[in-house]
């Protein structure tokens, strides 16, 4: 098997990368800014970079041609949900993981509700909206994973799963659980299709993450 991780640079792209080489057999694409520098780290065998701009649909198409599933390691906008979905498409790779934010249908309830919107404004209002609706009208088997308060701590993978329309309450998530649900998204571990998911660390549902 082969996956390509867009965004790869940043902290969840590293640690998607690590934990799909120490539990699988599958060669990644790390593709993102400068990556082949940036990421020097992890050349080997199983790795190969594409340096490349994610609303360039033809480094993209480069990055995921061939792969067996693609996941996005970045909040993703409508201009990047376009160039993803058209990629994709062109070079017929079906599987895309993607991450956005929680509260774009006013799903975020309970205890957590006040502290998130005073800290983020009306998401529902923003065009994080338009990328999700982009992802979920194309025919890619995609999963959107609409991420809260993030965090570091290796020690806590533990993810709780919502589906669109129900209450979203959980206040933090670490950013190594987020890793580790996108890359078995990605080995069909996780089986999940065309599906809009709210993910959240397990009984956090409180006024505002543990780290405020």
């Amino acid at each position: 098997m082969k996956y390509a991780i867009l965004a790869a640079t940043g902290q969840i792209g590293r640690m998607t990368a690590d934990y799909l080489l120490k539990n699988t057999d599958a060669d990644l694409v790390l593709f993102g800014h400068h990556a082949s520098q940036r990421l020097a780290s992890y050349a080997g065998d199983r790795v190969t970079f594409v340096d490349g701009d994610l609303k360039n649909q033809s480094e993209v198409e480069e990055a995921v041609a061939g792969t067996d599933g693609v996941f996005v390691a970045f909040v993703v906008t409508p201009e990047i949900a376009k160039t993803l979905s058209a990629a994709l498409k062109e070079v017929k790779v079906n599987r895309l993981v993607v991450m956005s934010i929680p509260d774009l249908y006013q799903e975020v309830s309970g205890p957590f509700q006040k502290w998130y919107r005073t800290n983020t404004g009306l998401v529902w209002q923003t065009p994080l909206v338009e990328a999700a609706d982009i992802i979920e009208k194309s025919d890619l088997d995609y999963v959107i994973l609409r991420t809260t308060w993030l965090y570091n701590n290796p020690a806590n993978t533990k993810v709780e799963v919502t589906q669109k329309g129900e209450p979203y309450t959980s206040a933090q998530i670490t950013r190594e659980a987020v890793a580790k649900f996108a890359s078995q998204l990605l080995t069909g571990e996780a089986d999940y299709h065309q599906a809009n998911l709210g993910i959240g660390e397990p009984d956090t549902a409180w006024t505002k993450p543990s780290f405020y």
